[in-house]
């Protein structure tokens, strides 16, 4: 007789756990754009870089990935219009769009409907799978971010990448082990439940 959890059914994302209605999705995306905004206040400026080294983007994509990418989205957008309409949520409890560290924040909302759409495919029920993800949803923000960066300060694109996104590989690299072992052990958990 085998011990080994039944698989939670594939195509499911950890919000699809709770029971579907209108309220449980908007208390996930009004919980999860406050989560990026908490996180966002665990900031670390970096030497010679506008942009500091921040819990935003760790958050973001792990809201997008719990959520999915339709859940996820509406979240960073509440996120983003509400950081954007003046609540001072933002890395260091900034708020507004006219600096230069706001392509991030638009990167992030692509990354938390790219690693949601991931996620419904599985990339977060394993560990290999989960770095994947991170490595994808982190790929997107930079690729928004850095060139809005550039454009921002007038900065090259060289200079751009050197302040915007080398300073930030090992605390990315550190975030997505976080997530490599949180998400897949939670799938895990949940498939002992069930």
């Amino acid at each position: 007789m085998s011990t080994a959890a039944a698989p939670v059914r594939p195509g499911l994302v950890l919000a699809d756990l709770l029971p579907a209605s209108r309220v449980r999705d908007i208390a996930l995306v009004v919980g999860g754009a406050t989560l990026t905004g908490i996180a966002a206040q665990i900031a670390v400026p970096v030497p010679g870089s506008p942009v500091p080294v921040s819990g935003q983007t760790f958050a973001a994509l792990l809201v997008g990935t719990a959520l999915g990418a339709r859940l996820g989205l509406l979240s960073l957008a509440l996120y983003a219009v509400a950081g954007t309409a003046g609540m001072p949520w933002f890395a260091q409890g900034t708020s507004g769009y006219a600096m230069p560290s706001f392509g991030y924040i638009l990167g992030m909302l692509l990354a938390a409907a790219v690693v949601g759409h991931l996620a419904r495919r599985g990339g977060d029920r394993s560990v290999l799978r989960m770095a994947g993800t991170m490595a994808a949803g982190s790929a997107v923000v930079y690729a928004v971010g850095v060139p809005y960066l550039a454009l921002a300060t007038g900065m090259s694109l060289g200079e751009a990448v050197a302040a915007g996104l080398v300073p930030f590989l090992i605390g990315d690299a550190l975030k997505a082990a976080l997530a490599m072992g949180a998400l897949p052990t939670a799938w895990k958990l949940v498939g002992r439940r069930n």
